[in-house]
């Protein structure tokens, strides 16, 4: 067994498209779009869907903001810098959204760097800053 994708459900899919891959660096992976049912799909991630974990954009006509409710926490994505990573965050935040909500640094109680970013629907992210 393996972790296949991740799915979030977005307001503009077009602006959550922008951030994924202009700021987090990923992909789109691929594109489905389907009228009858009233929705779009987008696949973005870092590698090839048969061997990475991805996410799973669903864009639902006519829907344009959810409620996030106080079950979901993060995704988290490893970074080689995440006070950089939250840098390019706020300088894109304007044109593509999005917002740092926890700047790098140690975790608590460790030493392991992190820091926390939204993306454009406010889905929290976890950026874990890879060990040297």
């Amino acid at each position: 067994m393996r972790m296949l994708h991740t799915m979030l459900r977005v307001g503009d899919l077009e602006r959550s498209i922008a951030f994924y891959t202009n700021v987090l660096g990923m992909q789109v992976l691929r594109r489905t779009d389907r009228p009858e049912q009233k929705y779009t799909l987008a696949f973005v991630g870092y590698g090839d869907e048969r061997t990475h974990a991805v996410l799973e954009l669903t864009y639902n006509y006519g829907v344009h903001h959810y409620e996030l409710g106080t079950a979901y926490g993060h995704i988290a994505i490893e970074v080689d810098d995440a006070a950089a990573t939250c840098g390019a965050v706020r300088a894109a935040s304007s044109r593509y959204g999005g917002a740092v909500t926890r700047d790098a640094g140690p975790v608590k109680g460790g030493t392991t760097v992190i820091a926390f970013v939204e993306d454009p629907d406010r889905y929290k992210i976890e950026l874990i800053e890879r060990r040297g």
